[in-house]
């Protein structure tokens, strides 16, 4: 098994929910980044979900798209972003999974750009606006390659596409949990767990919810159904308030991850 099956595996094996982290890769800046996805795999995270940071990031609230011009302003490029991963390599077996946008996978060529990625240490890729009916060459090169796919479920997606969805994906489930785009909300999406039994019945893949996730209470509500837990926003809020004083980023990031992991255990 790969890094993402393992990482699901051991959780299941805990009774508890994988923990799946989201940060955006080089934000604020490249040593920072690489400080903060160490702190937060090494807190407890059992999945580093990283964003390649992009000029537009349809699917992103504001906080994430933020994230994105804070990275993009700070120099990051395809090549460091790879290289970021390289380093993360070197302190950590966490699984990453790029969070990323078609236009960056096309523009740099699908067979080099995936194989770079599985050169650098990357274990799956998540095409946010890349449906299974058109992404026959990305699943190739991924296929070819070793890298699994993540595939998105919306609220909105109809059972009759579940099949060629859940056919697509080689690692995980994604399950948005919520109309619109990421960011941290008071409360949960109603019907999760309705919404992760429907998925179940098409795959024997895990299935990870996101969007909208941030306190341990929430976590818990989701661990409760789900194979695996997503928080982002509430994670890059902390970067975006730690940026006078960068160096207390880390241990900060550290505490939220160890206290929002505390939820995943199944009761």
């Amino acid at each position: 098994m790969g890094r993402i099956q393992d990482a699901f595996s051991r959780a299941r094996a805990q009774n508890r929910a994988a923990f799946v982290a989201y940060l955006c890769a080089g934000d604020p800046n490249f040593e920072t980044s690489l400080s903060a996805c160490v702190a937060v795999a090494g807190a407890g995270t059992d999945v580093l979900e990283l964003g390649v940071p992009f000029s537009d990031p349809l699917a992103d609230g504001l906080t994430n798209q933020l994230a994105a011009q804070r990275a993009l302003e700070s120099g990051m490029t395809a090549v460091k972003v790879f290289e970021l991963v390289r380093r993360i390599r070197e302190k950590t077996e966490v699984p990453i999974v790029f969070y990323t946008y078609y236009n960056l996978v096309f523009s740099n060529g699908v067979d080099r750009y995936v194989a770079s990625a599985k050169a650098a240490g990357v274990d799956g890729m998540l095409i946010l606006d890349l449906p299974p009916e058109e992404a026959g060459e990305a699943s190739a090169a991924c296929a070819r390659h070793g890298v699994d796919t993540v595939c998105i479920v919306a609220p909105t997606t109809p059972d009759s596409r579940l099949p060629k969805i859940a056919a697509a994906a080689t690692g995980f489930i994604y399950y948005v949990s919520r109309e619109g785009v990421t960011g941290v909300r008071d409360r949960l999406a109603v019907g999760i767990p309705e919404a992760v039994a429907r998925i179940r019945a098409h795959t024997a893949l895990p299935v990870a919810v996101g969007f909208g996730i941030s306190t341990r209470e929430q976590v818990a509500e989701v661990s409760a159904a789900a194979d695996g837990v997503v928080v982002g926003s509430a994670l890059v809020n902390i970067i975006r308030d730690g940026l006078s004083k960068p160096e207390g980023i880390a241990p900060a990031l550290a505490g939220r991850v160890a206290d929002l992991r505390a939820g995943t255990p199944r009761r």
